[in-house]
């Protein structure tokens, strides 16, 4: 339970306040408020390095970490659709597959440290990795605020009057949800159920991403012709049926490793 809720924690802070960072980066610039969110999220890291109780993970690795990480994503979520009208899903899928195949460096990494180091150095060293990495990042970031000016609202109350943007939401929320659970429960899954080793579960976790690398510029290629809400549509009725076909009767290491593959992939389109 403290490991999920701190997963929790990091994806709830990071889009629970994305109305915060979208009015800040509109009145501050986004520079300076993904620089800030550099920082928390680095320092967030660092002091989960020094935690002694699950409350001061809740907020560091949680909180801190989470919100920091808002304060980036938010922001330069909104940049890659700017420079992009014929193939803006193929972009946004290549911008967000650095996630994925950064995921197979930390993962595999991380299990490297923790067994090598130790559990708090490698907590800091993936803090300062995180720091110039997205420190560099928001260096070279370019918008095209000054020629189309976005409005940037924190709440675009009347897209809530429209039915069709409701069921996108609702769509949104539950797909999320899905998400969630997957990437911070198949590690978890393969050490408690399945009865694997520590090392074996973390390559799961790399295998997850490398899928979610592959997956989300295919995703956005295949949305760009034949349209994204019937790609989505299909992609999350995959997921439901690999969880139900392939996750929760596997009890093999080799099974495990092509779900983590299929789920992230699937996840990364989706």
């Amino acid at each position: 339970m403290d490991y999920a809720f701190i997963g929790g924690l990091i994806f709830g802070c990071a889009l629970l306040f994305s109305p915060v960072w979208t009015i800040l980066t509109r009145e501050l610039g986004r520079k300076l408020v993904m620089t800030g969110g550099c920082f928390l999220m680095a320092a967030g890291f660092v002091a989960a390095s020094f935690a002694t109780q699950p409350w001061q993970l809740y907020l560091s690795q949680g909180a801190a970490v989470g919100t920091g990480m808002g304060a980036i994503f938010t922001p330069s979520v909104q940049v890659v659709p700017q420079w992009f009208l014929r193939r803006r899903s193929l972009a946004g899928g290549i911008a967000s597959a650095g996630s994925g195949f950064g995921g197979i460096a930390f993962a595999l990494a991380t299990d490297a440290m923790i067994r090598q180091l130790s559990l708090a150095w490698s907590l800091r060293i993936t803090g300062i990795c995180c720091l110039i990495g997205n420190l560099i990042g928001t260096a070279l970031i370019r918008d095209r605020n000054a020629q189309i000016k976005p409005p940037q609202l924190g709440f675009a109350t009347h897209l809530l009057k429209r039915y069709d943007c409701l069921l996108l939401l609702a769509w949104a929320f539950t797909n999320i949800l899905g998400y969630i659970v997957i990437l911070y429960s198949v590690s978890s899954y393969a050490v408690q159920v399945a009865g694997l080793t520590q090392k074996q579960a973390g390559i799961l976790t790399a295998m997850l991403n490398l899928g979610t690398g592959i997956g989300r510029p295919a995703a956005g290629l295949v949305s760009d012709r034949f349209g994204r809400i019937q790609v989505a549509a299909y992609i999350t009725l995959a997921c439901a049926i690999s969880v139900f076909a392939i996750w929760i009767p596997a009890t093999s290491y080799g099974v495990l490793i092509f779900f983590s593959l299929v789920s992230g992939a699937i996840l990364g389109g989706e």
